[in-house]
């Protein structure tokens, strides 16, 4: 009788922790909010991308309104990101196919601990990697865009305007689909 008492008991037990882990799950789930910010926005519905100032490879200051004229990708990156290592061949490619159209603005987050631009300077040697990189030292960027995870990436049209902002690793595929939005989305302004 004993055995049959603890059986139910355990029964009892697993019921319970199954119905709490569905209850947890469908409240988690109505919290989430997908990485990818944005949607498909009309153009005037679009946000103006906030101005911020990082050093390019020569330690000229840049800022991102100088390259208003031409659609940009910007990426905030960092060298100790694995997610960020492994997209970064993605984004090389599609700068060596969409250099000329777009601008490229692969920004890492130089923190001179971590990362600092000599070290940076060596991994993009290393990797023999073209795609122009800038060094937020001040976090200028940084803080324009509140970044808290890496790897992010604004899409920008040639206005100036966010027309997406993605959290996370990317692929190839959905870089170059939101390279030919921004492309697009260009041609109609």
């Amino acid at each position: 009788m004993k055995r049959y008492s603890k059986l139910i008991i355990y029964l009892i037990i697993f019921i319970i922790i199954i119905t709490l882990a569905v209850i947890g799950y469908n409240y988690l789930t109505k919290k989430y909010y997908p990485d990818e910010v944005g949607g498909e926005e009309k153009q005037s519905d679009l946000n103006k991308a906030n101005d911020f100032e990082v050093l390019d490879i020569n330690g000229n200051k840049v800022r991102l309104s100088d390259f208003y004229g031409k659609p940009i990708v910007v990426n905030f990156w960092a060298t100790w990101c694995g997610p960020c290592k492994t997209e970064l061949p993605e984004f090389e490619e599609m700068y060596n196919e969409y250099n000329e159209k777009i601008e490229f603005l692969m920004v890492n987050l130089t923190d001179g601990y971590n990362d600092t631009v000599e070290n940076v300077k060596e991994f993009i040697r290393e990797n023999n990697y073209e795609f122009p990189v800038y060094f937020d030292t001040e976090y200028s960027a940084t803080n324009a865009y509140r970044i808290y995870s890496i790897p992010q990436t604004l899409f920008i049209d040639k206005e100036g305007n966010i027309v997406k902002l993605y959290k996370g690793q990317m692929s190839r595929e959905t870089i170059q689909r939101y390279i030919k939005k921004i492309l697009e989305d260009s041609e109609n302004i």
